[in-house]
């Protein structure tokens, strides 16, 4: 009986988890790369920070950091953002008895979004009183969760699931996505008002996802 290359092609989990993780590693570093300190705005000063070894002022290392908030702020929250779809797609995995040709590519694109956060953290940061580029941010996110969403139905579907993974922790998974992808949209939408209120209001509902089974009930979604 002839074998099609489609019926035995993207099998191993275990080959992309690793490539997950390798991802996600690359993705969570390039982060930190936007932070460019400008050394020469210091050292170029009509004040200088130190002159015979005494500190005279440091006033534009304040200035400095001043200005580099808007990308620490977006970092720590991309950086949460990345950890919390991380634990998303491995705890899917884990659940996952085997893998096929169209589960793998699902989490390919899963992936390729993924790739795509040290741009939008970059484009947020550097335009953060801008709504279009929050409003990017947020399609990133949509996008991923929209995968990761489609990634459990297949799965379900074409029969990948472990035998202990019931129809109750199927919607349990499901429940999580669908629930944080609503706040993630109202988050957005604040936007309207204010950007930095979408901001902080996606922050804090990171740092809720983080800290949940301590003090929260959204990790019961």
């Amino acid at each position: 009986m002839r074998t099609e290359y489609n019926r035995i092609a993207g099998q191993s989990l275990e080959r992309l988890a690793a490539l997950s993780d390798g991802i996600f590693a690359v993705a969570m570093t390039l982060l930190v790369l936007d932070l460019h300190i400008p050394v020469s705005e210091i050292v170029h000063s009509q004040q200088p920070l130190w002159v015979s070894g005494a500190l005279q002022s440091e006033q534009p290392l304040w200035d400095v950091l001043v200005r580099l908030a808007p990308s620490l702020v977006t970092y720590l929250m991309s950086f949460l953002t990345l950890g919390i779809f991380w634990l998303g797609q491995q705890t899917q995995l884990n659940q996952f008895a085997r893998s096929n040709r169209n589960l793998a590519w699902i989490h390919l694109a899963f992936l390729l979004l993924v790739s795509l956060m040290p741009f939008s953290t970059a484009l947020l940061a550097e335009y953060i009183t801008y709504r279009l580029a929050l409003v990017i941010y947020w399609l990133n996110l949509l996008f991923m969760g929209i995968a990761l969403f489609a990634s459990l139905r297949y799965a379900w579907q074409a029969g990948l699931m472990k035998e202990e993974t019931t129809a109750e922790i199927l919607a349990a998974n499901q429940r999580r996505i669908v629930y944080y992808q609503i706040l993630y949209a109202f988050g957005a939408a604040l936007c309207i008002v204010n950007t930095y209120i979408s901001i902080i209001f996606l922050v804090l509902l990171q740092l809720n996802s983080v800290i949940a089974p301590r003090i929260g009930r959204l990790n019961r979604f």
